[in-house]
């Protein structure tokens, strides 16, 4: 993270030495103001493609890096002991096979149970702690699992509407 002076100098070197390079090199370079400083993207593809597709690809990285951040933390992605190929394989599958349960799981209640106003749907997050405390591991009855839950999307439900309030406010 530099400072916006950085970011254009940076900006303005990557515009050089793409204009030295070849005018058929696409670039994108995106300005996110947040507190003090410039994110930029320096894109290169073998043909010339459109700034729409360029933007569209960019921005699916976030996405991604989310479902990554996601398998770590809900099924364990990262959490294998690395001795061989065979074993990373194994366990890789084994974490990405979980995660599209989950996803499944949540989509398919998002789109047959849509949930009442006031609250979220149903996330990856919690299907999975639905999951292993109803089947994996129930501690408490099951009906105090399901109160918690329906509390804890009402509460994130809260947080989003006044994040977002507070988000519009802004200049």
């Amino acid at each position: 993270m530099g400072s916006p002076d950085m970011g254009a100098a940076a900006a303005r070197t990557l515009k050089a030495h793409h204009e030295q390079v070849s005018a058929l090199i696409p670039e994108l370079i995106l300005q996110l103001y947040i507190v003090t400083w410039l994110a930029f993207y320096h894109c290169w593809t073998p043909r010339p493609v459109s700034l729409a597709t360029l933007v569209r690809v960019a921005g699916r990285r976030w996405t991604i890096e989310e479902r990554f951040q996601t398998g770590k933390g809900l099924v364990g992605l990262d959490q294998h002991q690395v001795r061989r190929w065979r074993s990373w394989y194994r366990w890789t599958t084994l974490a990405m096979l979980a995660h599209a349960f989950l996803v499944v799981a949540a989509v398919t209640e998002r789109t047959c149970h849509p949930p009442p106003a006031g609250l979220i749907s149903l996330t990856c997050d919690e299907v999975q702690h639905l999951f292993a405390t109803l089947l994996a591991r129930p501690l408490v009855t099951p009906r105090h699992r399901l109160r918690w839950s329906l509390w804890r999307r009402r509460h994130q439900a809260r947080a989003r509407t006044c994040h977002y309030q507070r988000q519009a406010a802004r200049p």
